[in-house]
């Protein structure tokens, strides 16, 4: 995948997702943002409502989140977040 980035959710738990990726849709304190490549760096929080990702023209996966935090850096998505 030359156009991607690498996401990576972590909870308490454990790792739930941790594979390539085209786009990452989170839900920011702010409102809904997208992560494609080459974002600028970044540290948000993040509240309920669902982390969803794809890597082509549809979606892989969601996972539904309480809360949490992500950093943006490198072409590198990681959020820790909270589930229920």
């Amino acid at each position: 995948m030359e156009d991607s980035i690498q996401l990576d959710i972590i909870s308490p738990v454990g790792t739930i997702v941790s594979q390539k990726v085209h786009k990452v849709e989170l839900p920011g304190a702010v409102g809904r943002f997208m992560v494609l490549k080459d974002h600028a760096s970044l540290v948000s929080s993040l509240v309920k409502g669902e982390i969803v990702y794809g890597s082509g023209e549809g979606e892989d996966g969601s996972v539904p989140i309480l809360s949490g935090f992500v950093e943006v850096t490198g072409n590198h998505v990681t959020a820790c977040v909270e589930v229920s």
